[in-house]
């Protein structure tokens, strides 16, 4: 059993009483073999369930507003922009998608009247994408329900939140991510 598990006491009993479905795949984990990958299985199941948990409530303050979060972060990548537009490889580079989730996102702003594209000035082959009035409008309101209904209170004690960001600013680093 590894130290995770001797740690962590009976996981069998909290699963029981709890009926954390992770909690029961660590302790299925173990039954099967796997007590040194159970830890981190348990981590990334985790990590993945918050990480739906958390996009479920942004997009929940982002649905009267008629966009995604993905659409969102485009908007917001915009909005901060010196200029008010960038060129696609940069919106996909910044974001860190591919560049067909940028074509997606920026397709489904470009039929609401979020953005337009523009020939860049400089390279024909680049294409610029430039926030509108309307796309302004809407960033700033989805931004003010965003930061009172999910960023101001993300369901977590303030120590959590600083914790959670620096394990996974260091997890991010790790990984090559910046």
């Amino acid at each position: 059993m590894s130290n995770y598990l001797r740690s962590t006491g009976t996981l069998g009993a909290v699963t029981q009483r709890s009926g954390d479905p992770i909690a029961e795949a660590t302790r299925q984990w173990c039954e099967h073999g796997w007590a040194d990958a159970a830890p981190g299985m348990s981590a990334i199941t985790s990590l993945m369930r918050a990480h739906q948990i958390a996009l479920a409530r942004a997009e929940g303050a982002l649905k009267p507003h008629g966009i995604t979060f993905a659409r969102y972060e485009v908007l917001m990548l915009l909005e901060f922009s010196s200029r008010g537009s960038l060129p696609m490889g940069v919106i996909g580079s910044r974001l860190q998608v591919h560049p067909t989730s940028v074509t997606n996102a920026v397709d489904r702003l470009e039929s609401a009247g979020l953005v337009r594209r523009e020939p860049h000035p400089s390279d024909r082959r680049a294409t610029l994408v430039a926030i509108t009035d309307a796309g302004r409008e809407v960033a700033r309101a989805a931004t003010a329900d965003l930061n009172t209904k999910v960023f101001a209170d993300p369901g977590l004690e303030p120590h959590d939140v600083a914790t959670i960001t620096e394990v996974l600013e260091r997890y991010r680093r790790d990984a090559g991510d910046f």
